[in-house]
């Protein structure tokens, strides 16, 4: 599927273009079938999708508030300290954004390019045409003399869809690639570097390894809002795929994987469960005390980021890592 839709920016020069290449309906049997392999696993689990209706994306951005929760805040002071540098070092004429949502993590990248002069585009890159569609108009009112070319698709089927003239920075923030688990990230990356040109820059964001126990607090909190936000998503799968969760009957726990070097998310019966997932034809039975991982947040060493990177084709330029060591941001290029 393929769709474009232009238009001029009221009160400027920017045009904003929008392509869909994700149907809704295709999207949706997509996160089906996922879910529905994931429950037959063991341990069973389910895609981190259902994390965000309306109510997990408010919950969500309450976390990244949080005390607890240093990786928004670690990110945001490296971009501070050298949005500049990453600009001078690129030269970037297109800002490629993936998983951008409303597009808050790259405005000092934005910010710096322009002030660069080198600034002409950017390409937003989401699932959802909703949210994309309203970040294009916002972006085009903010960066009035830059092009806002939208890009409505899933980053593990349409990265070739991206614009490729001009030289390009593809943006990965928010260590979102802790969500995959190691294929899908040998995958990904190898998809992002076919994506890039010679003339192309990657910008990675990872979550670094660090004291357990500040770990696992980041993904459970004293006021509870990540187990909020973590039991929301049983409300989700309620209303989307016809289960029939008792969510008072689960708990929100957050582990380490030591062997995996990882963070996952279960929710844990109280007592026996049976739940009836009808448009899955499936169902889930867990014992008192059993889990459903509901997500995987992988944490990465620098080495280990050089490595995949290098596996994937890609040579590092330059990285940086927040005050407290706590984050880094990865700039690379195809070797």
């Amino acid at each position: 599927m393929g769709s474009a839709w232009h238009a001029m920016s009221e009160h400027d020069t920017s045009e904003i273009t929008v392509d869909v290449h994700l149907d809704p309906a295709d999207w949706s049997r997509h996160l089906a079938e996922e879910t529905a392999l994931g429950l037959v696993d063991r341990p069973p689990w389910t895609p981190p999708v259902w994390f965000y209706d309306e109510v997990g994306s408010r919950l969500f951005d309450r976390i990244t508030r949080l005390d607890e929760y240093y990786p928004t805040r670690a990110e945001r002071s490296i971009l501070a300290a050298h949005a500049d540098a990453i600009a001078a070092r690129t030269g970037a004429t297109t800002l490629i954004e993936l998983g951008s949502g409303t597009s808050d993590k790259t405005t000092l990248l934005l910010d710096a390019l322009r002030d660069h002069g080198t600034l002409e585009r950017i390409v937003p890159f989401d699932v959802s045409e909703a949210v994309l569609r309203s970040a294009a108009a916002t972006l085009a009112e903010t960066y009035p003399d830059v092009d806002v070319h939208a890009v409505v698709g899933d980053f593990h089927e349409h990265l070739g869809h991206i614009p490729s003239h001009g030289r390009r920075l593809l943006a990965f923030l928010g260590s979102t690639i802790g969500n995959l688990d190691p294929d899908q990230r040998r995958e990904f990356l190898r998809r992002v570097r076919h994506s890039l040109d010679g003339d192309g820059w990657f910008l990675l964001g990872t979550d670094l390894v660090k004291d357990r126990t500040r770990l696992v607090r980041a993904y459970d909190d004293d006021s509870g809002v990540t187990a909020a936000f973590n039991l929301n998503a049983l409300h989700v799968m309620n209303r989307e795929l016809g289960a029939d969760f008792d969510v008072d009957a689960w708990r929100h726990r957050a582990v380490f994987d030591e062997e995996h070097q990882r963070i996952e998310m279960h929710v844990v019966a109280v007592t026996d469960q049976t739940v009836s997932f009808a448009t899955l034809d499936r169902t889930l039975t867990v014992e008192a005390g059993g889990h459903l991982r509901t997500e995987i947040s992988a944490k990465f060493t620098e080495p280990q980021v050089r490595a995949e990177l290098a596996g994937a084709g890609f040579a590092v330029d330059a990285s940086w890592t927040d005050d407290n060591g706590d984050f880094l941001l990865t700039l690379a290029r195809p070797a």
